[in-house]
């Protein structure tokens, strides 16, 4: 611990730190996933146009929150960040499965 630090700046720089690196590792991902969905199959279909944006949706939420757990002042703030984010992604996640059902269908000519 650097002298004149105390244990909860060390904790939030290493968090910080380490926020960072997901959001690296995220954006590494991110690239990867363009750039097999542009070799797919189904590439420049709406299906595909769809399922991009929503990843990078997911991606940049995630990056959000945890950049918003290192903002947590105490565990109730933490739990209050963690419960917001799994209640918006869950909500979110059942409409781009709804969304990228009924493409689904679209581009493969079946009805629901």
């Amino acid at each position: 611990m650097d002298k004149g630090k105390t244990p909860a700046q060390d904790v939030s720089a290493m968090m910080a730190q380490g926020v960072e690196q997901a959001r690296e590792a995220m954006e590494s991902y991110l690239k990867f996933f363009h750039q097999s969905m542009s070799a797919a199959p189904f590439a420049g279909t709406e299906l595909n146009k769809k399922m991009t944006a929503y990843t990078q949706q997911n991606v940049e939420a995630a990056i959000g929150f945890t950049q918003k757990l290192t903002q947590a002042k105490d565990l109730q703030d933490l739990l209050r960040i963690q419960t917001e984010y799994l209640q918006s992604q869950l909500k979110s996640l059942t409409e781009q499965a709804k969304d990228l059902s009924e493409t689904a269908m679209k581009v493969t000519g079946r009805r629901g």
